[in-house]
């Protein structure tokens, strides 16, 4: 039987009741026994990293749940994450570049009721992490929710409270789990070990969403205080061209400084496509920024923040981020990646 490392980190699944509102109070060991059944699928130990509403969840807490699977990752054949849903996928995503190519899983689930409730996906939840994690075809980081097993770097929230909560973004599921069965959809991947811990992170990245009639001097207020933006375009990658009003001169002085700039796009689906329209062609062309095509926004935020502290220059990041890392990117053949 194997033996699985339990982390919990607090979020819905582990709330109570309150006059405020719903509080993370629930222990790892309290939500074990919510679920016997689990005891016929794995050996369980738990730590308690931090109790925590994803929504107070931020980098240094993805460091301290990377060290936590990092120092244990000899100890253990697998590790279930229990974490808040509402940036569940920032984690998987970070982990993804924290931890890359782990033979082991490293699994994140949670939940949109508390586990104590009467009417609660969080048992169910919880069981098939577990389900997954002790399977023999189980690697990497993903996400398990609702009979989905995501990868981290593809998973993003999409319903703020029906069950099925999650999709898989422009990528197959790696399985599916159905009457207490894993069913595998994608096959392991090839060079899959003990993965190279990277655990800096600089957070200094700013996600700008454009809205029509923006402002572009609002990159000359930002310019001093981050290190990376990403714009959040329109349709395929457009970036608006005002008779009054240059963005693209203001996105090619945050280039000039030295600074880095992705685009993506506001469509959660398809990716974007700079090449179709003159107003996403010329600002590549002319200034050099970054595409990250069908990345989620999540796997792109926090693969620059990985990035950001390894890269001397804008070249060697440019490098770095088209380079797929657990399938997060997938590029036009035109573009690929650069070893």
């Amino acid at each position: 039987m194997k033996k699985i490392l339990m982390l919990a980190t607090g979020g819905t699944i582990a709330t109570l009741k309150t006059d405020e509102g719903k509080v993370p109070q629930l222990t790892s060991q309290e939500l074990l026994r919510t679920v016997p059944e689990i005891e016929g699928v794995c050996q369980v130990e738990t730590r308690q990293l931090f109790q925590l509403d994803s929504t107070n969840v931020h980098p240094d807490h993805w460091r301290t749940i990377a060290a936590a699977i990092r120092d244990a990752y000899d100890a253990y054949d697998g590790f279930v994450v229990t974490h808040g849903t509402d940036t569940m996928a920032y984690t998987a995503a970070a982990l993804s570049y924290m931890l890359p190519a782990s033979r082991k899983p490293i699994v994140l689930t949670g939940a949109q009721n508390s586990i104590g409730e009467r009417e609660t996906d969080g048992r169910r939840n919880l069981l098939d992490a577990f389900r997954y994690a002790a399977s023999s075809c189980a690697w990497g980081v993903t996400i398990v929710f609702d009979g989905q097993v995501m990868l981290g770097t593809r998973a993003k929230k999409l319903r703020t409270k029906s069950y099925h909560a999650f999709s898989s973004i422009g990528y197959p599921e790696v399985a599916h789990i159905r009457d207490g069965k894993v069913y595998p959809v994608l096959p392991m991947p090839q060079g899959l070990g003990v993965p190279q811990a990277s655990l800096a992170l600089d957070p200094a990245v700013f996600v700008l969403k454009l809205i029509p009639g923006i402002r572009p001097d609002v990159l000359r207020l930002l310019r001093p205080a981050y290190r990376a933006l990403i714009v959040e375009g329109f349709g395929v990658g457009g970036v608006p061209y005002y008779a009054t009003a240059d963005f693209a001169q203001e996105v090619g002085a945050w280039v000039e400084a030295g600074k880095v700039v992705i685009m993506t796009t506001q469509v959660i689906y398809e990716g974007s496509d700079m090449s179709v329209y003159q107003v996403g062609h010329q600002i590549k062309q002319a200034y050099g920024v970054i595409e990250a095509y069908d990345m989620t926004l999540e796997a792109v935020v926090t693969k620059t923040m990985h990035l950001l502290p390894q890269c001397l220059d804008l070249a060697a990041f440019r490098a770095r981020f088209l380079m797929p890392v657990a399938s997060d990117i997938l590029l036009p053949a035109e573009e690929p990646a650069q070893a």
